[in-house]
């Protein structure tokens, strides 16, 4: 997404500091739950997509649209931001 901790903080409406320390941990995301979500969905509205599946395999990708490049990405991130 070419974001930096700051804007996924400004964007997810938590404090830098929580990021960071979120970020920090290895292991299983620790944190409130309403601010895991609000993360969560910060990403989900610019277009990425949590997965798993049966076999338990987890990941992200990000979603495309027909005709989407670099500039509707950053559209988004100012559109999210301007929230």
């Amino acid at each position: 997404m070419g974001w930096s901790q700051a804007d996924l903080a400004r964007i997810a409406e938590i404090g830098l500091a929580t990021l960071q320390r979120i970020e920090q941990k290895e292991g299983v995301v620790r944190g409130y739950f309403s601010t895991i979500l609000k993360i969560q969905s910060a990403l989900e509205d610019a277009g990425i997509v949590f997965r798993d599946n049966e076999a338990g395999e987890i990941g992200v990708h990000l979603r495309t649209k027909k005709g989407s490049d670099k500039g509707s990405a950053q559209r988004s991130k100012k559109d999210l931001r301007d929230r």
